[in-house]
């Protein structure tokens, strides 16, 4: 069947529930579809009149976003010794690092996986290891990681052509001219990595700003990833298809899009090694980056409050922010007064709530960046659908596709004997076919069957009708603005340079800093900020 045939009962899925495939078998599930952040984000938008504050609340320094960048903040307060933080959670208690359970069973939200940490990324080290997952020696060129966090084989797994291949670039069948090209790119970056720049520093580290700013170098954001393939002749469509998906995946965006500095820096940056574990491995969790940001929260022991910041402005030698929460539907409105506030929410958010933030050299018409829409969707499987020939499951599975970008499987990491009854899948969507913008519309726009038939289209293509008849629910988790994109230009952002240094009562920490959303990055700003405030 092809993948039209698979739909949704639009009447039952309004009411959270049906699920159809073709006209020969009925299996009927719980199907939610959530948008983390969108009452909020439009009631700002559209300038919603809120209700005068019911309440004033005192506090030394407030973090504004509960994302790995205000919880990092608020780990490294404590570590310091500070204990007067209070986090307004914003939208998303943890943001892009949150995550959800069926029950027994864990599933991402957002993000899935960080690399080891390379050398440069102390930062990340220093909390892993407090964290327990670095377990010991977490400043040596190879620490000893807790073995339940390193992700264990068969890894990953390519459908193309009908057939399951070990790894995520086409390999079987492919003609040898392109795997030839395919070995120049990875030698090259192979080289890339040990070369620095004439400061010194290494070309492509985390954090970014530890990179090197030799002009030379710099000069590959001027760029986009496609036009440096095109520039040094690669011209393998294996290749291309290679790279565009791996920017799909890192950035939500085409590589014809992403800047070529940050496309290499994808590759380049990560060389992380581990005293039990292969050079380059991943560290993953059922729940995603969901257990660290857990674990975050636990060390930091900061006071929390549900709401969103409408206005940050400054109040005499301090800050004032006013908040507001949803309350059954409605909106409930507090103040919270401050010495310091710790911006730990996107820039195209804070453009609109930080009150003059052009005196501090950020002009939100030129400088926010674009964002990319992501969907994640998870299902819970009362079976495991049966596999088709080649490489067995694993734990990413990727489509020779776009726009998905797959599945992983949360009970990979499990140690069993046998398989365990259930299972979860979450699929993965960067919606980078269509403009931002337009992906925003349609899923906006969308009926709750077509953003589910999207999420299933790389499982789908995988299962055919064995797929259906073994999910018992799904949830579906929409973020219209997940990430930013690092396209060409991206590092010599004036705007995001000015905020890096903002010194006054009003400081900021988001990945969006470094102009583009991963975990090293985001982790950084926040500790930088938490550093700052109490300098």
């Amino acid at each position: 069947m092809d993948r039209r045939s698979f739909v949704l009962a639009g009447a039952a899925v309004a009411a959270g529930a049906g699920l159809a495939w073709g006209g020969r078998r009925w299996v009927d599930y719980p199907a939610g579809v959530h948008f983390p952040g969108r009452a909020e984000g439009h009631a700002l938008r559209d300038h919603t009149q809120l209700p005068p504050p019911s309440e004033r609340v005192e506090t030394d320094i407030v973090i504004l976003g509960s994302g790995v960048a205000g919880l990092s903040a608020a780990w490294k307060l404590r570590k310091l010794g500070h204990r007067g933080a209070l986090i307004i959670d914003g939208p998303q208690p943890q943001g892009n690092a949150a995550g959800g359970r069926f029950g027994d069973y864990a599933y991402p939200t957002g993000a899935h996986y960080l690399p080891l940490p390379s050398p440069e990324s102390t930062h990340v080290r220093e909390m892993l290891a407090e964290l327990g997952i670095i377990q010991r020696d977490p400043f040596a060129e190879k620490p000893y990681y807790d073995e339940r966090a390193i992700l264990h084989a068969p890894e990953e797994r390519l459908l193309h052509q009908g057939h399951w291949q070990d790894g995520f670039i086409p390999t079987e069948g492919v003609p040898a001219w392109e795997l030839a090209e395919q070995r120049r790119f990875f030698a090259e970056v192979e080289r890339l990595r040990q070369l620095r720049g004439s400061d010194g520093r290494r070309l492509f580290v985390f954090p970014t700003v530890l990179s090197s700013e030799d002009p030379a170098w710099q000069a590959l954001d001027r760029i986009t990833l496609k036009d440096w393939l095109d520039q040094h002749g690669y011209r393998a469509p294996t290749l291309h298809w290679y790279l565009n998906y791996c920017c799909r995946d890192d950035y939500g965006a085409r590589y014809d899009q992403v800047s070529a500095w940050a496309g290499l820096h994808y590759y380049c940056s990560r060389w992380g090694q581990a005293a039990n574990a292969g050079n380059g491995a991943w560290l993953t969790w059922p729940g995603g980056l969901s257990v660290l940001a857990d674990g975050l929260q636990r060390l930091a022991q900061a006071e929390h409050r549900a709401g969103t910041a409408v206005r940050v402005r400054r109040a005499g030698q301090g800050v004032e922010v006013d908040c507001f929460a949803l309350v059954d539907g409605k909106p409930r409105s507090y103040s919270v007064r401050a010495r310091k506030a710790i911006c730990a929410m996107p820039l195209y958010v804070a453009a609109r709530v930080v009150e003059d933030i052009g005196a501090l050299g950020f002009d939100a018409r030129q400088h926010t960046p674009a964002y990319a829409p992501w969907l994640v969707t998870s299902f819970l499987m009362r079976d495991f659908p049966g596999e088709g020939p080649g490489v067995p499951l694993c734990w990413d599975n990727v489509v020779y596709d776009e726009p998905g970008l797959g599945y992983v499987v949360a009970t990979h990491q499990d140690i069993r004997v046998t398989p365990p009854e259930k299972t979860v899948f979450t699929s993965y969507v960067a919606l980078s076919h269509q403009s931002p913008k337009a992906a925003r519309e349609w899923l906006v726009n969308s009926t709750p069957q077509a953003i589910m038939e999207l999420a299933a289209r790389d499982l789908e293509a995988a299962y055919g009708w064995k797929f259906a008849p073994c999910v018992e629910r799904a949830e579906a988790t929409v973020r219209g603005h997940a990430m930013a994109i690092p396209r060409p230009g991206f590092r010599s952002n004036a705007g995001l340079r000015a905020l890096r240094a903002a010194s006054g009562p009003i400081l900021f920490a988001h990945a969006d800093l470094s102009g583009f959303s991963v975990f090293e990055e985001a982790a950084w700003w926040g500790i930088a900020a938490a550093e700052r405030a109490l300098a």
